[in-house]
């Protein structure tokens, strides 16, 4: 049968299949162990830091020498040691499979993965001939490995961590994982808003339905040419069906992890996707963390603090911690009206305005400003709401984090007539209630593209909602969700039979910088050691106290 190059190469040669038995449907695998890890391996490769504490170095003809986490394998070869591409340049696998597996043809290369670049034409490495490459660059037929390779001065007992780490990358066996299923999870946090979690629900099933009803078949999906001799391999494989475990938590967050650990146990999952939070999402991060579970863009108003120094947790937006990036910036402006040097922050205990009133204080109290709070007790009726807000002085700029029924209880209170700034993730962004007499000196943080900049984008999503009659209850998480669901399958895709989580992680990074339609955001890139996609917003106003139409203060910031 004639194949074209075409086809094989881009592994979109379909043959469609009636459908598989159930009784070749495997469950869920958990993971399989994999070699001992090294801890000092890990560390120099991740970090670039010695067994004995002393900086990894590297040097390469012709440039500077690297020290440390600048000289750190993964800055090239990444987390799951599969590599990656620059421009045309390759940066091929280093596992252990990759670099000790048999002869070419041998009964192993059938259990490789597809990963482009992966060079499979030479001698397999041993240990002594893995050790020679890394500290001379001679691969294990005697050739010079490319300039861009550094070379490694480590002593014996160094090198052997870093080989035990290159074995111990092998995943051999994925959680959620089977020859026809691919398991996913969406976990909803006990506090979350009811409306968007119905709303969400109603997106990311219907997604898993149409993506399951999609005719299926085995694809022609690897091809691989090393040298003057051209071997095809073509491994037909069912594509695999989607599985979605919804995970309602419940009780205190003191319990979600227990709960998740015992979710994982009975049903693993390859991946969580999208996903509700209300006040706190720290534990499921940890979890994700923890089990080393991609957990990609929840419907999160107030991620972690700390979540750019995870790895397997990636969101959208910081939420309301960018606005108070915002506001910051805007406040500590020479245009900021008002006095600047005087600022109350005012916020309903309990809820995610807390966090960001303290992220806010923090960074203008650095800057000599004066601050004080005014915290609405949680549960307390609508009038606390104006007594939070009265200042008979009226020196000071005003910054709310308050929900929409707080801003709709300020209807009769005197405006102050210095600038107001308050929360647009809070407040329902171009449906804030924020009453009309509030309105000539306020100014809304809007970490999301313009209504009219962003219509465009979104027709798609909303075309699709409504062909499927899914009723619009919560448009940005609903158009958030489709989109999370749209960037994981064609991620997936790349994938070919890679699934390994760190993996998916490392193409999602790429996959997300080439997305077209981006929702709510006019531009979305992530990169090593960045876990927000979108990383600005602007400050708008009302165009009069009349519309709710927006007016932004100036262009996209990015503080």
């Amino acid at each position: 049968m004639a194949i074209s190059w075409r086809l094989l190469r881009l592994g979109m040669l379909s043959i469609v299949l009636t459908g598989a038995s159930p009784s070749l449907i495997a469950k869920p695998r958990i993971a399989e162990p994999g070699p001992a890890k090294s801890p000092i391996g890990e560390t120099i490769y991740l970090k670039g830091v010695l067994g004995s504490g002393a900086l990894l170095a590297a040097a390469r003809e012709g440039a500077e020498p690297l020290t440390g986490g600048q000289a750190a394998c993964v800055n090239c070869h990444r987390r799951s040691g599969l590599g990656s591409q620059e421009a045309r340049t390759t940066i091929p696998p280093i596992t252990g499979q990759f670099l000790f597996h048999s002869e070419t043809g041998g009964a192993d290369e059938s259990q490789l993965p597809y990963i482009p670049g992966a060079r499979l034409k030479r001698t397999p490495y041993t240990e002594d001939s893995l050790a020679r490459a890394i500290r001379e660059g001679v691969d294990p037929d005697g050739r010079q490995l490319s300039y861009l390779m550094p070379r490694f001065a480590l002593d014996g007992a160094d090198m052997t961590a870093l080989i035990a780490h290159l074995r111990s990358l092998d995943r051999r066996k994925v959680p959620g994982v089977s020859a026809n299923e691919l398991h996913f999870a969406t976990i909803i946090a006990a506090d979350a808003d009811p409306v968007k979690r119905r709303g969400m629900l109603d997106v990311i099933e219907q997604f898993f339905q149409d993506r399951n009803g999609a005719p299926r078949g085995a694809s022609a999906q690897t091809m691989i040419t090393s040298g003057t001799t051209n071997a095809v391999r073509s491994m037909f494989k069912v594509n695999r069906r989607w599985v979605l475990h919804v995970w309602e938590l419940t009780g205190p967050a003191s319990t979600w992890p227990e709960q998740l650990d015992r979710k994982f146990a009975e049903t693993p999952v390859f991946a969580v996707i999208s996903g509700m939070a209300g006040s706190n999402w720290a534990p499921v991060t940890g979890f994700c963390e923890r089990r080393e579970v991609p957990c990609l863009f929840p419907n999160v108003e107030l991620p972690p603090v700390d979540a750019d120094r995870n790895f397997h947790s990636l969101y959208f937006s910081r939420g309301v911690l960018l606005e108070a990036d915002l506001i910051a910036a805007e406040i500590q402006s020479d245009s900021a009206g008002g006095d600047a040097k005087h600022v109350r922050l005012v916020y309903r205990a309990g809820d995610i305005g807390e966090a960001a009133a303290a992220s806010l204080a923090a960074q203008l109290q650095a800057r000599g400003a004066a601050v004080v709070t005014r915290v609405i007790p949680h549960g307390a009726a609508p009038k606390a709401v104006a007594e939070a807000v009265r200042d008979p002085s009226n020196t000071g700029v005003i910054v709310l984090w308050l929900r929409p029924a707080d801003l709709a209880a300020l209807e009769g209170t005197p405006a102050p007539l210095k600038p107001v700034y308050f929360s647009g993730v809070m407040g329902g962004l171009d449906l804030a209630p924020l009453p009309s007499e509030w309105r000539n000196q306020a100014h809304m943080a809007y970490p999301v593209d313009l209504p009219e900049r962003r219509r465009v984008r979104l027709d798609y999503a909303l075309g699709w909602f409504r062909i499927r009659k899914i009723s619009v209850v919560a448009e940005q998480v609903q158009a958030d969700t489709y989109l999370a669901c749209g960037l994981v399958s064609e991620t997936v895709k790349h994938l070919v039979d890679a699934f390994i989580p760190d993996y998916l992680i490392e193409r999602l990074e790429d996959t997300v910088e080439h997305r077209v339609v981006t929702g709510y955001y006019p531009r979305l890139a992530l990169g090593p050691h960045q876990r927000f996609a979108s990383k600005g917003g602007f400050l708008v106003h009302y165009a009069s106290i009349g519309t709710q139409r927006l007016v932004p203060d100036g262009d996209w910031m990015t503080p």
